[in-house]
C-alpha cells in the first residue's frame, strides 16, 4: 500500500521553525516504511518576508502573515507551533479545535494552566499531538531507560540532571520575548528545566514533591529595535529589565523514593550545551553528556566500590538509532533527535494512536515547574500534583 500524503503547516519560522521543517524534509529518508509522506503547505510568521523567504528556499506551496490563515485551509492537517511561548496556547487551542494535528514546542504556553487548557482542546478534538521533549529520544538515554527499568543497575537511589547554557551569559544579549515573564514565562525553566523534568519522568518516574531556589544574575539588557531570531547581541538601546529566571536549582523526591538534584542556567559561562545525567543505583550507575551523544557510561559489576566505569558507544540497537548509522560510535545530532519527532507524530497521525511525547507529557512537565515556582517564592517544600 502507498504511504498516503499529509499536508502539514509550520507556525513560526524561527530557528526551531526550520529545524521541524528540515525533520518532515528528511524523514521518511530515515523511516521509509512510515505510511504518510509530509507534504510542505504552508509556513506562517509575522515577521514581514520571513514566511515568503521560507516558502521559496524549503518549498512550501504558500506564505501567510496571520496563522489564522490556516484554521480553514483544507489542505492541512497537521501543524508545527514552533512560536515564542506566549503564543503556544492561542495556536495550539486554536488548531485542535480546528481539527489540526499538532506537534507544539515545549514548554507549551507560560503556566501549567496553557498546557491543560491545549490538552484539553486535543482531547475535545480527538486530533493527535506531539510536544518537542526532544532528548528523550537519543539513543543513549533509551539505552538508559532500558538498563534502568531492567534492573541493571539495581534500585535508582539518587541522580543529577544538569542544563546548563551560555546563550544569555553576555549582557550584550538582546531583551527579546525570552527575558518578558509576560511572553517567554519562567525563563530557564520553561527553557531548560522543561527538559530536565522530562528526562527525570521519563526515566526514573514522577516527582512527588520538591524545593528549589531561583535567581536572575543580569538583571537589566538593551531592547532590540528590530525583528530577532536566536540569541542575537547588541549594543547600545534603552536598557529594560529581565523579568524571569536565569538560573534554577532544585531538589526533587520521587515516588519511588529516590531523590534528584535538578539544575539549569542560561548565564553559565563556559557552557555550551552542557546538558546531562548521573543516575545511581544500588548496583551500578550511568552516566550520558549530551555533548557526546552517543556515549552512555556504565558502571555495573558486582563489587559496588572501585567499580570502573565503561564507556558504550551505543548502536543500532538502542532506540531509533539503526535508522540513521548502521554500526555503533557513528555520531548522530541534534536535528536527527527531531527527525525522529517527526517520525512519531506522523505516526500518530496516521494511525490514530499516541507515540513518543505528548501534550499530557507538557502538562506534567508544566505542573511541576509551577510548583518550582511556588518553592522558590515560598521558600519551602511542595507537594507537585498528581497529572
Amino acid at each position: 500500500m502507498s504511504a498516503q500524503p499529509v499536508g502539514v503547516a509550520v507556525v513560526g519560522f524561527g530557528w526551531m521553525g526550520r529545524v521541524h521543517t528540515q525533520a518532515y524534509a528528511r524523514v521518511r529518508h530515515h523511516f521509509p516504511e512510515l505510511p504518510v509522506v509530509p507534504q510542505l503547505v504552508v509556513v506562517a510568521d509575522d515577521v514581514p518576508g520571513r514566511a515568503e523567504e521560507a516558502a521559496e528556499h524549503f518549498g512550501f506551496a504558500s506564505a501567510a502573515r496571520d496563522w489564522r490563515e490556516i484554521l480553514d485551509d483544507p489542505r492541512v492537517s497537521a501543524v508545527s507551533i514552533a512560536t515564542p511561548n506566549f503564543l503556544h496556547r492561542e495556536v495550539g487551542v486554536a488548531m485542535a479545535r480546528a481539527g489540526k494535528h499538532i506537534w507544539i514546542e515545549k514548554p507549551v504556553g507560560l503556566t501549567a494552566d496553557d498546557a491543560r487548557a491545549v490538552a484539553a482542546a486535543v482531547a475535545a478534538s480527538g486530533v493527535q499531538s506531539a510536544v518537542g521533549f526532544n532528548y528523550r529520544h537519543a539513543p543513549a538515554v533509551a539505552l538508559a531507560r532500558e538498563k534502568i527499568s531492567g534492573g541493571e543497575i539495581g534500585q535508582v537511589t539518587h541522580a543529577r540532571f544538569r542544563l546548563f547554557s551560555d546563550y544569555a551569559a553576555s549582557p550584550d544579549g538582546a531583551l527579546t520575548w525570552r527575558y518578558e515573564r509576560a511572553r517567554g514565562g519562567s525563563g530557564v525553566l520553561g527553557d531548560l528545566a522543561s527538559h530536565g523534568v522530562d528526562l527525570v519522568r521519563f526515566l526514573l518516574g514522577d516527582v512527588e514533591s520538591l524545593v528549589a531556589d531561583t535567581a536572575v544574575f543580569i538583571t537589566e539588557r538593551a531592547r532590540p529595535t528590530g525583528a530577532t531570531a536566536g540569541h542575537v547581541r547588541i549594543r547600545g538601546g534603552d536598557l529594560g529589565p529581565v523579568e524571569n529566571e536565569d538560573y534554577v536549582s532544585a531538589l526533587l523526591r520521587l515516588s519511588s523514593g529516590a531523590r534528584v538534584v535538578l539544575e539549569a542556567s542560561r548565564v553559565a559561562v563556559g557552557e555550551q550545551n552542557n546538558y546531562g545525567f548521573e543516575v545511581h543505583g544500588t548496583d551500578g550507575a550511568l552516566f550520558w553528556d549530551f555533548r557526546r551523544m552517543g556515549e552512555l557510561g556504565v558502571v555495573g559489576g558486582t563489587a559496588r566500590q572501585d567499580e570502573p566505569v565503561e564507556t558504550v558507544y551505543v548502536g543500532p540497537g538502542a532506540g531509533m538509532y539503526g535508522a540513521f548509522q548502521p554500526a555503533a560510535a557513528t555520531a548522530m545530532g541534534y536535528d536527527d533527535l527531531k527527525v525522529i519527532e517527526a517520525r512519531d507524530f506522523l505516526r500518530s497521525v496516521a494511525e490514530g494512536s499516541s507515540y513518543g511525547t505528548e501534550i499530557r507529557d507538557a502538562v506534567r512537565a508544566a505542573v511541576a515547574l509551577d510548583a518550582v515556582i511556588a518553592s522558590a517564592a515560598g521558600g519551602g517544600w511542595v507537594d507537585v500534583p498528581t497529572v
